[in-house]
């Protein structure tokens, strides 16, 4: 099995595979027998976020894209509702 001999050359390397932490992400496979890591089952995920992307089962960017518009709204509104404060503070000091 592939995962054992992963675990066992990265043990004798030095960086150890955390069997709690791991999660698996599987795209279009027809095997549904669940990873597992020392005896241990692997979690499945449906999608995670790695270096600020989203990646799914689907390999689609439909969930990226949303996440990146809606951090984009977000930081705009920020800046929209400051950009009021300030817009006020400056002409109730003008006055």
């Amino acid at each position: 099995m592939k995962t054992a001999s992963v675990a066992t050359v990265s043990a004798s390397i030095g960086p150890s595979i955390h069997k709690g932490e791991t999660k698996v992400l599987n795209f279009n496979t027809e095997n549904s027998k669940p990873l597992t890591l020392d005896g241990k089952t692997v979690e499945d995920v449906e999608s995670f976020t790695y270096l600020g992307s989203i990646i799914n089962e689907q390999r689609g960017s439909d969930a990226d894209v949303k996440a990146r518009s809606d951090k984009a709204r977000a930081a705009f509104l920020q800046l929209k509702n400051n950009m009021k404060f300030k817009t006020t503070v400056c002409q109730l000091i003008s006055k």
